[in-house]
């Protein structure tokens, strides 16, 4: 009995954990002090659950349905990135540059052909000149007609049409083809570019067959030809066609080999650079970005 109670007057283990922490040092008494909140800015957070707070406005353009010919039109610019495109048609992602094109444009609005509503009024005109006379009717039409051909003989205008601008070609009465880059289908115009180059005539690629319908009051224009321009003009027309044959004629047959397309997407990129540098390979990006 006396050893058992010699036992139980030691004091009890303390277990793991339990020690009480050391007093703070008396510098450090001032830094754990609460900071007093001011009441009038009282924090009220948020519910965004079903029914609760209004969520904040977010770009949501990943997640509208757009139309279908939205759908379409950006499906096919990634599809002609993707895949292998044949040089005939990859030729037609190389186009003027902005500064030559807008010279190229200037000149063009010099030569835009009269609308319906210009060459109404212009026929009224005569018309009422001629009837002023107090002539017959048949011969009123005659000088009409007569003196449209005398004034317009061969008329200083923009020649559009496909078929029209083709005949020219092949004539080798074009002084320079501007062709758009956007035509669809492609291959209405896919064989302008070499046609041009067989005659001898210069040729150009721009960007925008809309902005071609502008010129000869149209939604949209494949293809255009000047013909002719003015003694003042000529100056204009001929730093055109030099640039024209520096950037295209000139480069036909380098075009000719080089295949479009074939660049991987982004995800596709670095699944190839992380396979690159697993295999120990040195990995570069402008090889990864190929096919």
């Amino acid at each position: 009995m006396l050893i058992h109670s010699r036992l139980n007057d030691q004091p009890p283990k303390a277990k793991a954990g339990s020690r009480k922490k050391p007093a703070p040092a008396p510098g450090a008494a001032g830094k754990a002090a609460k900071i007093t909140k001011n009441p009038l800015f009282e924090a009220k957070p948020k519910n965004f659950g079903i029914g609760q707070h209004i969520r904040p406005k977010t770009d949501l353009t990943r997640f509208v349905k757009w139309p279908e010919y939205i759908r379409l039109q950006r499906q096919k610019v990634i599809l002609s990135q993707r895949l292998k495109v044949p040089p005939a048609i990859a030729q037609f992602s190389h186009t003027l540059d902005k500064n030559t094109a807008t010279q190229l444009f200037k000149l063009l609005n010099k030569y835009r052909p009269e609308s319906k509503v210009e060459k109404k009024e212009r026929l009224e005109a005569l018309a009422k000149a001629a009837t002023e006379e107090k002539e017959p009717a048949k011969v009123c039409i005659r000088r009409i007609v007569n003196a449209d051909d005398s004034q317009d003989k061969k008329p200083l205008f923009v020649k559009y049409g496909l078929n029209h601008c083709v005949a020219l070609i092949e004539a080798k009465k074009a002084s320079l083809v501007i062709i758009a880059h956007d035509v669809d289908p492609i291959e209405l115009v896919v064989f302008l570019p070499a046609l041009c180059r067989k005659m001898g005539v210069p040729y150009v690629i721009v960007k925008g067959k809309a902005r071609l319908g502008t010129v000869v009051h149209k939604k949209t224009a494949a293809v255009l030809t000047l013909q002719d321009v003015n003694s003042e003009d000529q100056r204009e027309l001929a730093t055109l066609v030099s640039a024209a044959k520096a950037n295209f004629t000139d480069k036909y047959e380098e075009q000719r080999r080089h295949w479009g397309g074939g660049l991987r997407g982004n995800k596709s990129t670095q699944m190839m650079r992380k396979r690159a540098k697993a295999a120990g390979l040195d990995s570069k990006a402008a090889a990864l970005s190929k096919l």
